[in-house]
């Protein structure tokens, strides 16, 4: 019985490399972002003397918001892969690994994930606010209302982290 208990506590725990297709599945979202971004950008640099200057902010916005999600999908890449599949023991003396890689836990994790989400949520509620005539005030106000419960939720769940830490310091 301990033969087998022992056999299935490897598999279980070889099954984290299940996570690694998904890890690589979300670097080559990272490409496909990478590809609007261009897009976009080539869009704003060709119509830059024609475009208003609401146009051109939204325009620069939208870059920013595709910048963030993959700073976001980056820090989800680094982190997910190290807490939860292996360490890249390897790279601990490149020059340029991020000071934060194997140093952000879950819940950290799940802190700037939220963190990220009000950010680009921020931003797409802007680039409403700066097309306002295209927008009825019905779609205006759900844009409000999602942002403000992200907002809320990223308190919340700051709060609860914090009082789990049991007020501890600062991350």
């Amino acid at each position: 019985m301990k033969r087998f208990e022992t056999a299935f506590e490897h598999l279980l725990f070889s099954s984290r490399w299940l996570m690694a297709p998904v890890y690589l599945g979300l670097i080559l979202a990272m490409l496909v972002l990478l590809v609007k971004f261009g897009k976009q950008a080539w869009e704003l640099l060709s119509h830059l003397f024609s475009a208003t200057g609401s146009e051109v902010i939204v325009g620069v916005l939208t870059l920013v918001d595709i910048a963030l999600i993959m700073n976001l999908l980056i820090i989800i890449i680094f982190s997910g892969y190290e807490n939860f599949v292996s360490k890249m023991e390897d790279l601990h003396g490149h020059k340029d690994r991020p000071d934060w890689m194997g140093h952000i836990g879950f819940s950290d994790l799940k802190i700037k994930l939220i963190g990220s989400i009000v950010a680009i949520s921020g931003i797409e509620l802007l680039k409403g606010f700066m097309d306002v005539g295209k927008l009825d005030d019905r779609e205006l106000a759900w844009m409000v209302g999602i942002h403000v419960t992200f907002v809320v939720s990223g308190l919340l769940y700051a709060v609860m982290d914090r009082l789990q830490r049991g007020g501890g310091e600062a991350h």
